[in-house]
């Protein structure tokens, strides 16, 4: 090969790499054929360099067809709709019979429109309209010396071409392997022993073994139980919840770990769960728990990377990370009994994290002091407003629950104020109801009657209340009225043992 042929061949190639940022996917063994990808160029995404001596055109249409074979294969790998493939070759002289048929238009797969090759020949007599051709595309000049070049220059090209490329795909990959997991396997031995904990105490799907260990329960945060903001991390609900949850980690944490590091990747990890725990405070008054907003904060800052290194982020991952991310937010919104709201508030607290810490060895202290600000402010808002309004934040199970904690510990004062709270808010039989058994408790006789009197106005069949209202009555000393709602208690229930001996005992004047 003419020693202008491989000056041009790569001149070409350090003007690719060096000024346009392409990436090495092939070199043969000759070094007379480079593949060159740069997947994120609207222009060509892929480049061939071939350094060949032609001479049929034949032979020419043939190597079209495999360059677009081999185009193809690589628009799937890296999950491309299109691609446009720019074959250039470098040759002495142009084929001895007629070519030019096979290089006027972009070359397609027959039934493959998702690839074209542009076919483009450099040869001695053509090569000034070709680099201005590539000159328009790129937008900038090619340096390029039409004095005789020695080998030794050229070897010295070639050299820094290929250091170029090879410190490049250093410095990428760098950004990929900073750390080594650590604290990713210590919460998932936390969480598999921690479900073994609850299983010991009663169950990881029994509400009180879950409340007990530090399930995300509104009624005691807004009591001051602070900590179930972080706890729900490690506990989960089910086998499947734990086994689904832990490959998620397993998965997404060792990457994000590797990126930002131990320190950085426990910090976005807590803060993440944290993000997902307030907003199920906000959005969902059900009890949760689970890892799941603290693995959605993976998902916030491998989005974060992609916002600092978008070609990269959509070179690499992009693309998979957002189907991921969309078939788990889906299947949040689709399938009862996700609290999506959780995974939500993991994916912003994940990436407002990672705005946060930012990169290993990297400051951008405006930026990173915007997301702090940010984070405070989002935070800050959800918790004012949620500890301000409680009832936006409490649901009827929740306060049933709590209340009837507190009254088998005989915790009446606290039951009552719960109660009176939400009543006020959402007037329902079963508030009134166990709110008129906290006042009878407390004495509080002529309250619970009125209480009692509004369940019965509201649901004619709580034949609870018409009992509790005869003993009421009892106690207040009118038995006629008393008789008279235990008659309709016993109409709606008539196989209930107490309602029909306290019956009797009024026809027998017993009282």
């Amino acid at each position: 090969m003419n020693t202008r042929e491989g000056y041009l061949f790569w001149r070409l190639a350090y003007y690719l790499i060096s000024d346009h940022d392409y990436r090495i996917i092939k070199l043969t063994n000759d070094q007379n054929e480079l593949w060159l990808e740069k997947t994120e160029d609207k222009r060509f995404q892929c480049i061939r360099l071939l350094r060949y001596d032609l001479d049929w055109s034949n032979w020419l249409q043939r190597d079209i067809e495999r360059t677009a074979l081999n185009g193809e294969s690589i628009r799937k790998q890296v999950l491309k709709g299109e691609m446009n493939v720019l074959n250039l070759y470098i040759t002495a002289y142009p084929p001895v019979d007629d070519y030019q048929s096979k290089i006027e238009e972009p070359y397609m797969l027959p039934d493959r429109v998702k690839t074209k090759v542009i076919t483009k020949i450099i040869d001695r007599a053509s090569q000034q309209d070709t680099l201005s051709y590539l000159e328009e595309r790129f937008g900038d000049p090619i340096p390029f010396s039409s004095v005789d070049i020695d080998i030794d220059e050229i070897e010295a090209l070639k050299r820094e071409a290929l250091s170029i490329a090879a410190t490049k795909a250093k410095e990428e990959e760098s950004l990929f392997e900073y750390g080594k997991p650590f604290f990713t396997y210590f919460f998932i031995m936390i969480q598999i022993a921690m479900f073994f904990v609850l299983e010991a105490f009663g169950g990881s799907t029994n509400t009180k073994t879950l409340i007990q260990f530090g399930a995300k329960f509104n009624p005691l945060i807004l009591e001051g139980e602070w900590w179930r903001f972080f706890t729900p991390i490690i506990l989960h609900i089910g086998f499947l919840h734990l086994f689904m949850n832990t490959l998620a980690l397993f998965y997404l944490g060792t990457a994000v770990e590797k990126i930002y590091g131990r320190s950085r990747f426990l910090f976005i990890y807590l803060a993440a769960g944290f993000g997902g725990s307030i907003a199920s405070f906000m959005f969902s008054p059900n009890l949760s728990a689970g890892a799941s907003g603290a693995i959605f904060g993976c998902f916030g800052a491998l989005l974060y990377f992609g916002l600092i290194y978008p070609k990269l982020f959509f070179r690499t991952m992009g693309l998979n990370i957002f189907i991921v991310l969309a078939i788990n937010l889906s299947f949040g919104f689709t399938v009862p009994g996700i609290d999506n709201a959780g995974h939500i508030g993991g994916l912003i607290g994940g990436f407002l994290a990672t705005g946060i810490v930012h990169f290993p060895k990297k400051k951008k202290y405006g930026l990173q002091i915007l997301f702090f600000i940010l984070s405070i402010l989002t935070a800050s808002s959800i918790l004012g407003y949620g500890f301000q309004h409680p009832s936006a934040v409490l649901n009827e199970p929740s306060v049933l629950m709590m209340s009837q904690e507190y009254i088998q510990a005989e915790e009446y004062e606290k039951a009552y104020s719960l109660l009176m709270e939400s009543v006020e808010e959402n007037p329902t039989a079963q508030y009134y109801f166990l709110l008129s058994f906290t006042e009878i408790k407390l004495g509080k006789l002529a309250e619970a009657e009125k209480s009692l009197l509004k369940v019965i106005e509201i649901d004619p069949r709580f034949h609870e209340a018409y009992f509790n209202l005869a003993l009421v009555y009892l106690d207040q000393g009118d038995a006629e009225k008393a008789r008279h709602y235990v008659e309709k208690a016993v109409d709606i229930e008539p196989n209930q043992q107490d309602y029909n001996e306290l019956l009797d005992q009024l026809d027998n004047n017993l009282y």
